[in-house]
């Protein structure tokens, strides 16, 4: 096949799992006249309803991953639209390219892959050959069409396994990477806080202070907030109202009975031998102390996992309960006839009975009951504030015409009191838009609200005076990291000119033979990556959050190819390194085929494709 309409490769049928349900009501069927194909490379197209499943399974998978698919007129939605095509028309640069060469399988190949592919298999695991049939025509395929898209897409594969074969990276890639990573380092850290300081702190001038607030304009900003008004009911706002009389309580309580009165249960183990000869040997060996009940269970070939029955009752053990429950203190009992076969039981504590009377539970379950009670109500309101809104009551008609509370609150990353504890109420606020209109919604307990986003707040820089405190705070913070800085500068000045930390009093952590990977508690972010950049004798000073950490390189280890991980950490750098030129070179490759059989894109079709979609 030189060219022409491209038929879907097996592998995306066998992705969208049971075909017949992959197209359903999707409007596929409706996509008729001339159309045929949003593009091609050269003469191989891209037919229109494989575009529409690959955008189709690509919006499902964002919905999965963000809980929301893009608008396809959206930024992200044309990002969305481009990379598919840009994927579709690969493929039909490969297929094309397969055709050219005079690939392809044969019909035994392609009669393997039909009978192993899931889809078309009965519940006995058998192909179905009425059931293939009969999904390929739901789908608007027959026979001939689905196995000759087998060969294309194994003719594709062909292609680039050939092309990819023997992919190898360069030895002097990896001897570079291996050395880089397989490098290590001494060192000496020398933690310096507050108390390294002997002069205290100076009182801040105003100009200080000024400048601090002025330097850092960001630290008294006030993030963007979003004003709502909104209306709200919540079971906790409900139950106050509720009755909740004695007979439902007991009945609650005699209802959930096995929860508060528990019989006195054992913690079991239960070992089966397959004679009764067999079980009384090992008891005896165990008797004697010539062996372990651990070691019993080894001998079976299973674990004591494998033998666990849990916290068990007298009846759940049936005819070992009596033995088992005459136990006064853990042991082992048997053999005893189970329906397993004989078997050796060991009991490893005693649960005593618990009773729990109404009284002690009265009050809790009062609140249990009238809680669902008080959601029931509420949803029981559903339908009357959804049907207010639908006809276009506002928010403070809600609250008028129904017992919903009416609220307004402005509302930033860190708000979170009242109503903007629950998650759903924050995810509404931030995805609302000003020019929406109100819709009833469910918080996470079972109460109702909705909103109106009345007005944006921008960001806005705090008043000096409003955040002198924090300025003071700042101030103070930043002058302290700065005299730890300038000492730790000092001491590594002093010591690279011959006065050892020792000498001048400090005792450093040492640490040997730190990979680039390696993590030290209590270090600040990329201190071992600094380390890595000095020469041997060379100091680095890092100030995190009031500390100063004075690195000193003592020693550079380079990498010893003769370490037993060596040649695996190689191995890896090798197929990691084949991995990313293979893939450079696929879409180099793909470039090549796309440029001299040249991309024809039908626009027409593509937009008429983006209608079918919400």
């Amino acid at each position: 096949m030189a060219g022409g309409k491209r038929k879907t490769g097996v592998t995306t049928w066998v992705i969208i799992g049971l075909l017949v349900f992959a197209l359903g009501g999707f409007g596929i069927g409706n996509f008729g006249g001339t159309v045929r194909s949003i593009g091609a490379v050269g003469e191989t197209e891209v037919p229109v309803e494989d575009y529409m499943l690959a955008l189709r399974n690509e919006l499902r998978a964002q919905r999965v991953e963000n809980g929301r698919a893009p608008s396809l007129s959206s930024p992200e939605g044309q990002a969305l639209t481009a990379a598919v095509r840009a994927r579709l028309l690969s493929a039909a640069a490969l297929e094309g390219e397969a055709a050219r060469l005079g690939l392809s399988i044969g019909d035994e190949a392609v009669r393997r892959e039909v009978l192993q592919t899931p889809a078309f298999q009965g519940p006995n695991g058998q192909f179905d050959r009425e059931g293939y049939t009969f999904t390929l025509r739901q789908n608007g395929l027959n026979e001939a069409e689905f196995e000759e898209s087998i060969r294309v897409e194994a003719a594709t594969n062909l292609t680039t396994a050939a092309l990819l074969a023997g992919m190898r990276a360069p030895e002097t890639m990896v001897d570079v990477v291996a050395s880089y990573a397989g490098e290590r380092r001494d060192i000496d850290w020398l933690r310096l806080d507050q108390s390294a300081l002997t002069a205290p702190l100076p009182a801040p001038t105003e100009a200080e202070l000024q400048a601090q607030y002025e330097s850092t304009p960001e630290a008294y900003t006030e993030p963007e907030k979003r004003r709502v008004t909104y209306a709200v009911l919540t079971p906790e706002a409900v139950v106050a109202d509720i009755e909740v009389d004695e007979d439902a309580l007991r009945a609650l309580y005699e209802d959930r009975s096995a929860e508060f009165n528990r019989p006195e249960r054992r913690l079991v183990e239960r070992l089966v031998f397959p004679d009764q000869a067999a079980a009384e040997a090992a008891r005896a060996a165990f008797d004697e102390g010539n062996t372990t009940f651990e070691a019993l269970v080894r001998g079976r070939g299973l674990t004591l996992q494998d033998i666990d029955l849990g916290d068990v009752t007298r009846a759940e053990l049936d005819e070992a309960g009596e033995a088992i429950f005459a136990l006064e203190e853990p042991g082992v009992v048997g053999p005893i006839e189970t329906s397993l076969g004989p078997a050796l039981f060991r009991m490893n504590a005693i649960l005593q009975a618990q009773s729990t009377p109404f009284e002690e539970v009265r009050d809790d379950l009062t609140d249990e009951l009238a809680l669902d009670r008080a959601r029931r109500s509420i949803d029981d309101l559903r339908d009357e504030i959804d049907n207010l809104l639908v006809g276009g009551a506002t928010v403070e008609e809600v609250a008028d015409e129904t017992a919903m509370e009416l609220g307004t609150l402005d509302v930033g990353p860190d708000t979170s009191e009242g109503i903007a504890g629950y998650a759903a109420f924050r995810d509404a606020v931030a995805t609302i838009g000003l020019n929406d209109f109100p819709e009833l919604l469910e918080l996470e307990d079972g109460g109702l609200f909705t909103l109106r986003l009345d007005e944006v707040l921008e960001p806005a820089l705090l008043p000096f005076e409003d955040v002198r405190e924090r300025v003071e705070q700042d101030w103070a913070q930043a002058e302290t990291e700065a005299r730890l800085n300038d000492l730790a500068e000092e001491i590594a000045a002093a010591e690279a000119a011959g006065t050892s930390l020792a000498d001048q009093g400090y005792s450093p952590e040492t640490h040997q033979n730190l990979a680039r990977e390696s993590f030290l508690d209590g270090s600040p972010r990329g201190m071992i990556a600094a380390a890595f950049d000095l020469d041997e004798g060379e100091s680095v000073v890092l100030v995190d959050d009031g500390t100063a950490h004075l690195v000193i390189l003592r020693a550079i280890t380079p990498e010893d190819p003769t370490e037993p991980d060596a040649e695996a950490v190689r191995n890896a750098i090798s197929q990691l390194a084949a991995q990313g030129l293979s893939q450079d070179v696929a879409v180099l490759f793909v470039q090549a085929i796309e440029a001299e059989a040249g991309i024809s894109l039908n626009q027409t079709a593509i937009n008429a494709a983006h209608t079918q979609f919400p």
